[in-house]
């Protein structure tokens, strides 16, 4: 059964300034140059704990900051309700819902939480020693179930609000609606967060305590209109070695695009671009990731928008732009309940969660 609990969050208060100049996207997407930006912004951007110069100094600066009040505890354990307002890389504008909560983290083999992506091991040797040093959830996962929510977002203003995401604290009302027992039956997947989870339960495995068990989750049903998964597309910086089965070869990216979309969802398909035009890639009865993943990895970097990938390529910067598909999300839970995994960047949601706006303490 999946363990959901209140918590006794910890949150910025007033002498840390305004929330707009403390918060970031996840540790994992930010660059270096997007790293330095945020870190000017405040000395008390979230980008010190989540990329600090060091995992020590992170600590320190936890405990300072609690210490100074820049960072409060709540008096009480609660529920949060999150809302994001975004304009997704289709231009179209949509309002995702969420509960927060704490979440015990279980091994996979209790199928209780399914992972759908494989990991590497070096970021989650850095992830547990920046828990160690902070004994603290920095950053949220974000999880995915079936079914209604079992709460919804109070009709008030909010109490937190930042860069489209807007938090309500849920009445003890709304907690005693069952929330707990809503969940004790399902089964969640992973759709944002699979190294931090990994490391979840590295730390509790060596930490013992109850408390160490728990991550700080987003749970989002598969409902909700405001959920979608994006394409990653793929651009290699050179040739890659290996070759795709090609069916039809176009004029230029945006036709093949509509040629891909009229390929039947059963089979594995992409667009593949290069300075002398674009080509359609069919094959199979895989899944389209799985298809791209023959190119390999060497050189590739990803982005969700395939007008940047070709960009890439016209401007000399890459040779080979794959351009893709979203990965249904039937088929992410399906792999996920056979025990599989996805080649990495196999899915993408977006937008990304906030960091910054609720810690969980352990």
């Amino acid at each position: 059964m999946a363990v959901v609990k209140p918590f006794r969050a910890v949150r910025y208060g007033e002498p840390a300034g305004p929330p707009e100049a403390l918060v970031a996207p996840p540790y994992d997407v930010i660059s270096p140059e997007q790293r330095e930006r945020l870190a000017a912004q405040s000395p008390y951007n979230v980008v010190h704990l989540t990329l600090p110069e060091d995992e020590a100094a992170a600590g320190r600066l936890w405990r300072e900051w609690r210490d100074e009040h820049v960072l409060l505890d709540e008096t009480e354990p609660g529920y949060w309700w999150l809302s994001q307002d975004y304009v997704g890389p289709d231009g179209v504008a949509r309002t995702r819902e969420g509960l927060v909560a704490a979440l015990r983290a279980e091994p996979y083999e209790n199928r209780v939480v399914l992972p759908h992506e494989r990991t590497h091991r070096g970021p989650k040797e850095g992830r547990l020693r920046l828990l160690r040093e902070t004994c603290a959830q920095l950053e949220p996962l974000f999880f995915l179930y079936e079914g209604e929510p079992p709460a919804a977002r109070p009709d008030r203003d909010p109490d937190l609000g930042v860069e489209g995401a807007r938090l309500w604290r849920l009445s003890r009302d709304a907690t005693a609606t069952g929330i707990e027992e809503a969940f004790a039956d399902r089964q969640l997947l992973i759709a944002d967060g699979h190294h931090r989870y990994e490391t979840a339960l590295a730390y509790h495995e060596e930490d013992g305590t109850p408390a160490s068990a728990f991550v700080l989750a987003v749970l989002v049903s598969l409902d909700d209109p405001g959920l979608m998964i994006f394409p990653t597309h793929r651009v290699f910086e050179r040739e890659p070695s290996a070759e795709l089965p090609i069916e039809e070869r176009l004029a230029d990216p945006a036709a093949a695009l509509q040629a891909l979309e009229q390929v039947p969802p059963g089979r594995a398909a992409a667009v593949l671009y290069r300075n002398n035009g674009a080509e359609l890639a069919v094959d199979g009865d895989e899944l389209d990731v799985r298809l791209v993943d023959r190119l390999g990895h060497e050189g590739i970097s990803y982005t969700p928008d395939w007008q940047e990938a070709v960009r890439a390529v016209d401007s000399g910067q890459a040779e080979v732009a794959v351009l893709m598909r979203p990965t249904q999300i039937e088929d992410v839970f399906a792999v996920a309940e056979r025990g599989e995994t996805m080649p990495q960047k196999s899915t993408y949601f977006y937008p990304k969660l906030v960091s910054g706006l609720l810690f969980l303490p352990l």
